[in-house]
């Protein structure tokens, strides 16, 4: 589709002329010849650039300009132009939010080489709005999939939060979708404008993650041969998600407390601070308090980030949830692939919802792509699985002694971790009642949870 054009001038034969030369490029051209005939055809449909006059006999461009920047959805470029040779006017113009100013008598090949830049950064913004809108409408509350009682109350916490400014700390195993959450958070904020970006703190060596966060300067360190921003100023004016924040060593964490505390940083080998805003979210699959009372990670850093926190279950702890990921995860690849939407036999949904899903949701979408990947029919039935599930046990199978032997202490690991995952489940993660509900001591049960990493959400 050709670019749209206004073009607004008192002079009858100017508007002629550059009706007829931008029409024979390629634009779809509309002319007016004053403030209030442009307004006119501005109410009536949209353009993507307005080439206009300054003095006019009915007022001045610099007012239509005004106009059309108050309306902060329409992104219309617009190039002034005067036959007055004013500084005064092109700088007003400039300030109003014009793309560029031109003097008459101008110069027919740079007036379309300016209206061709003028076109190509108003496409580039447009496009970046269609890709936040897609990316705000992705990370909708109602697109973050999940109808146990766990998830809906997350989802209505996550809700309340977004619209603060409040630091907060997400924890779960991995594949349970913290960043997913983060990027909620952030695309229903106040700050959804600005950018989200995300760091893994565990990937990275120290001085690498170092430079990453707050930026360097140059000849810092070998192979800094220009000044860097970091992350933190990056990201001024949105939120920065400091993933597996655990795996930060001592010395990191330190140097991140500080510049929590003070709003500020100081890039490496720099000698200025300089203030940030950014909101911070961190995630974390480890066990912080332990990490605590070992010395691997400084508690005042953990009360500085865990101001809310957000606790994800395992799959294997809302297993109400997998036919909806499931089916999700089926739609998702069946658009990907170029393949008609398959179903799952009864039998092969059992299976995945007894599955344990040690890599959680992400384990999940990974298994359904494969089965589509693979798949001929358009039903998925239990021999279509990874062996893996398909190949399970059922719970009330008579035990047998298998030809070739066992590991009995795994195998009866195996059965108390279900045991133990099930009662959880039943309990709202609460471990008093859930060991009460296995005749186990408490102490025993926590010892045991604590041991298979079940991550039970409270004690009482």
């Amino acid at each position: 589709m050709s670019a749209r054009l206004l073009i607004v001038d008192d002079e009858e034969s100017l508007l002629q002329f550059l009706e007829l030369m931008f029409s024979e490029i390629g634009y779809e051209v509309t002319t007016a010849s004053g403030v209030e005939e442009a307004k006119r055809r501005l109410s009536d449909s949209g353009f993507d650039l307005v080439l206009c006059d300054i003095t006019m006999p009915d007022g001045s461009g610099l007012d239509l300009l005004r106009e059309i920047r108050s309306d902060e959805d329409r992104r219309t470029a617009v190039i002034m132009m005067t036959a007055y040779t004013s500084t005064e006017s092109a700088v007003e113009a400039m300030k109003a939010g014009a793309y560029d100013y031109v003097s008459k008598p101008f110069d027919v090949e740079e007036l379309k080489l300016l209206v061709e830049r003028a076109l190509e950064k108003t496409e580039l913004y447009q496009e970046n709005v269609y890709l936040r809108r897609e990316l705000q409408e992705r990370y909708t509350f109602s697109n973050i999939i999940g109808r146990s009682g766990r998830m809906q109350s997350i989802f209505a916490l996550v809700e309340r939060i977004s619209r603060t400014p409040s630091t907060v700390l997400i924890r779960g195993e991995s594949g349970t979708g913290k960043e997913l959450i983060a990027r909620a958070i952030h695309f229903n904020s106040p700050r959804s404008r600005a950018r989200f970006l995300s760091i893994n703190c565990g990937a990275l060596p120290e001085n690498l993650l170092e430079s990453e966060l707050f930026g360097h300067e140059r000849g810092s360190f070998t192979g800094a041969v220009r000044e860097k921003q970091g992350l933190f100023q990056e990201a001024s004016g949105g939120t920065l998600f400091l993933d597996e924040i655990g795996e930060m060593t001592p010395s990191m964490q330190v140097k991140l407390l500080r510049a929590l505390q003070e709003k500020k940083v100081r890039r490496v080998g720099g000698t200025r601070e300089e203030d940030v805003d950014v909101r911070i979210i961190a995630a974390t699959n480890q066990d912080l308090e332990e990490q605590i009372r070992n010395g691997s990670f400084r508690e005042d850093l953990f009360y500085r980030i865990n101001v809310i926190p957000i606790h994800l279950p395992a799959l294997r702890r809302r297993r109400e949830d997998i036919p909806l990921l499931a089916d999700h995860f089926v739609r998702k690849y069946s658009s990907e692939l170029g393949t008609e939407p398959v179903r799952f036999s009864v039998e092969a949904m059992r299976m995945l919802e007894r599955y344990e899903w040690p890599g959680n949701v992400r384990e999940l979408e990974n298994v359904v792509e494969r089965t589509l990947a693979l798949q001929s029919g358009s039903v998925v039935t239990a021999s279509d699985l990874p062996a893996i599930i398909a190949n399970q046990s059922e719970p009330d199978e008579e035990i047998r002694l298998p030809e070739e032997g066992l590991d009995l202490e795994q195998f009866l690991d195996d059965i108390r971790r279900r045991l133990m995952s099930e009662a959880l489940d039943r309990c709202d993660g609460v471990q008093t009642q859930a060991a009460e509900l296995l005749g186990m001591s408490f102490r025993s049960f926590r010892y045991y949870a604590k041991k298979m990493q079940l991550a039970p959400t409270r004690d009482d």
